[in-house]
């Protein structure tokens, strides 16, 4: 089974070279890319210290691919919030609410894809941005309502657009509560399931 697979070991050195394992070669942040793009999964070691420093060098290669021209995704708004987040209270939910957003829109990449590929041409798409528009709406209302469980006195984090002003989004009815609870519940065992990856 591919999941079973054990992550290609890769070596830091402290001439900031790397170094693949598994192929005994060295490798540039581009090979590294390269490897994420197919699917391939690895690890990278500090080889002096042992360090797990993966998720510096995952980084430096968003920051390199920013870096080319015509290339970026990341806009300016996102990354002032994010660095806004860090140190804050909020500061535990971000990655959970990431990485089930990035999976949504995972998910209808491959439908997206599929209009694409069909030549149906780009007056077609419009239901395909007009879907990954609800699914961003639908996260937001999620997150807020995780936010007013663990924060209820504060008004949740929105755009003035997304919700109305003066009005939290907390829950009014029991079945709203109850709703909660099972989305919270699901959002506790991805939590889980994800721990249990690493």
């Amino acid at each position: 089974m591919a999941h079973d697979k054990q992550p290609i070991t890769i070596k830091k050195y402290a001439n900031r070279r790397l170094y693949n394992t598994g192929t005994s070669a060295y490798v540039t942040l581009e090979d590294l890319a390269g490897m994420v793009k197919k699917g391939e999964d690895f690890v990278v070691f500090d080889a002096k210290s042992g360090e797990d420093i993966t998720r510096s060098v995952l980084t430096q290669i968003i920051f390199e691919q920013e870096g080319k021209g015509g290339q970026s995704l990341l806009p300016i708004a996102f990354l002032r919030q994010l660095i806004r987040f860090y140190g804050d209270s909020m500061q535990m939910l971000v990655p959970t609410y990431l990485e089930f957003s990035i999976d949504k829109l995972t998910s209808e990449q491959g439908r997206f894809r599929d209009k694409m590929a069909g030549g149906i041409g780009p007056h077609a798409l419009a239901p395909s941005f007009a879907s990954l528009e609800e699914q961003a709406r639908k996260n937001m209302a999620l997150f807020n309502q995780a936010l007013a469980m663990f924060t209820p006195f504060v008004a949740p984090l929105a755009s003035p657009e997304a919700l109305p002003e003066a009005e939290p989004a907390l829950p009014t009815t029991k079945s709203d509560i109850e709703d909660m609870k099972r989305q919270l519940d699901e959002m506790q065992k991805r939590i889980e399931g994800i721990a249990h990856k690493e």
